[in-house]
């Protein structure tokens, strides 16, 4: 994260402890080259700073399981693009997170 531009930096930072705190079970590593946090062996997401956005790769089956709440973001099968001039929507990523995790434990 050091060679990021500052606000790059912050938003990075923002999530990575946005995610610490919404799987405190979790642990980090780095996969696919990316920051991500995995439990029970599975990543239960990955985030990274572009040039334009942070994306949050949470996988395919959270994109469809909350596509009408993603309506406002640009999105692919595993992946949601954050403008970097729009707040993190925290409480979504929070949702997410917990979503993975429910289907981490019970699989």
């Amino acid at each position: 994260m050091a060679d990021l531009a500052p606000m790059q930096r912050e938003v990075a930072q923002i999530m990575r402890e946005l995610l610490q705190d919404a799987a405190p079970e979790a642990n980090e590593k780095i996969s696919y080259n990316m920051p991500a946090i995995e439990q029970n062996g599975h990543v239960l997401v990955y985030f990274a700073p572009t040039e334009s956005h942070l994306g949050f790769y949470p996988t395919a089956d959270p994109i469809v399981a909350f596509k009408d709440q993603l309506k406002n973001y640009q999105t692919s099968k595993g992946t949601i693009k954050i403008p970097y001039d729009k707040p993190l929507p925290v409480k979504l990523i929070r949702v997410i997170v917990a979503y993975r995790i429910q289907q981490v434990t019970t699989n």
